[in-house]
């Protein structure tokens, strides 16, 4: 089993090489921990003769706060979609104005979560699109402002038609 993970702004593939996920493959280095569950998402670990005290805080908006020796991470799953989008050169464009967004795959808005004159930061949630009996939240490219939302929940949106206007 293999996962993408945002730490902060670095990237992490991380293949388990069973079901106990205490070994595996960390961006290409071999590695082994112990981990002890001392119960409400705290967790004992050692790795490399070193221990951590690790605490998982509930998921909030596809983002989990991860508490590890007492210093806050934030964190996420990469999907699918994200790395589609990263492939498909998506993910860039945060330095440069953003004008529209666009619906990168047909779809059914199931909840927009934004208004005209919202202001947004890169990352935040726009709107979910359900693809593929899958749902997919859409984030800001890049800090802006909203100028206007074009779609409607519970519409379907074609590939490439614009959903949200950008001032």
């Amino acid at each position: 089993m293999s996962k993408r993970i945002r730490i902060e702004e670095l990237e992490f593939l991380v293949e388990f090489t069973n079901d106990k996920q205490d070994s595996g493959n960390l961006n290409g280095a071999d590695f082994k921990w112990d981990v002890a569950e001392l119960g409400n998402g705290v967790y004992h670990v050692l790795k490399d003769s070193k221990s951590y005290n690790v605490e998982v805080l509930p998921e909030t908006d596809g983002k989990r706060g991860i508490k590890v020796n007492g210093i806050m991470y934030q964190s996420e799953t990469i999907g699918q979609f994200d790395e589609l989008l990263k492939k498909l050169g998506m993910e860039k464009g945060a330095g440069s104005k953003v004008n529209e967004l666009k619906a990168p795959m047909p779809g059914l808005v199931l909840s927009i979560d934004i208004v005209a004159g919202d202001e947004l930061k890169k990352g935040d949630r726009i709107l979910v699109l359900e693809a593929m009996k899958m749902e997919n939240v859409i984030k800001a490219p890049a800090d802006a402002i909203v100028a206007s939302v074009e779609v409607e929940k519970g519409k379907t949106v074609e590939k490439n038609q614009v959903m949200v206007r950008f001032a």
